[in-house]
């Protein structure tokens, strides 16, 4: 799977266009110069909270979640990287308003709620991320999220060789690839 057509298959998942998917293609900071503003950046609790928070959303199976693929520190290094400011202000403060609205409906903030509340929360907060895009407002909190956590997933090695069907490049061509219905899509370097 290209990259390409993993930012048309996230788009489909979250309802809009990938977040920052323009440095995707173009290329993000230069040289490890973040865009990040010092009021925006990350620490070891946060990149905690975003692997249970991805690891809710892509939760570990008979293959890999997303902390098998560390897509919390690869979140951070995206949000500083590619988001514009007020695209990482959106992304920090719906971490504040995720954890505010497990503490209002469960009483706890999400590193204490139970698998069950957790995905309870995400799908709420999915169903919420997908009106606000339909309507064309500025981008939702949880789409950057559940973006991120797809992106970082299927484009990690874990992802890429594990959790999808995994063939080196260069490799043969063969035009009779058999496929059975539930087979895994492929993943190429």
């Amino acid at each position: 799977m290209n990259r390409r057509d993993l930012l048309k298959l996230i788009s489909a998942a979250t309802g809009t266009a990938m977040i920052g998917g323009t440095g995707v293609l173009a290329g993000c900071a230069i040289d490890g110069d973040s865009n990040a503003s010092p009021a925006y950046r990350f620490n070891d609790d946060d990149v905690l909270w975003l692997d249970e928070v991805a690891e809710t959303i892509l939760p570990r199976t008979d293959t890999p979640g997303a902390k098998d693929a560390q897509v919390g520190q690869f979140m951070t290094v995206f949000v500083n990287d590619c988001y514009t400011p007020e695209q990482q202000g959106i992304f920090h403060n719906g971490m504040d308003q995720l954890d505010a609205r497990a503490q209002q409906e469960y009483g706890s903030g999400f590193m204490s709620l139970s698998p069950e509340q957790r995905t309870e929360l995400v799908r709420t907060l999915d169903r919420e991320a997908k009106t606000v895009a339909a309507a064309g407002g500025k981008p939702h909190y949880f789409t950057m999220l559940k973006q991120l956590t797809l992106f970082g997933f299927f484009t990690s090695k874990v992802g890429g060789t594990q959790a999808l069907r995994f063939i080196a490049i260069p490799g043969r061509y063969d035009g009779e690839m058999p496929y059975e219905e539930g087979d895994r899509a492929w993943a190429t370097t």
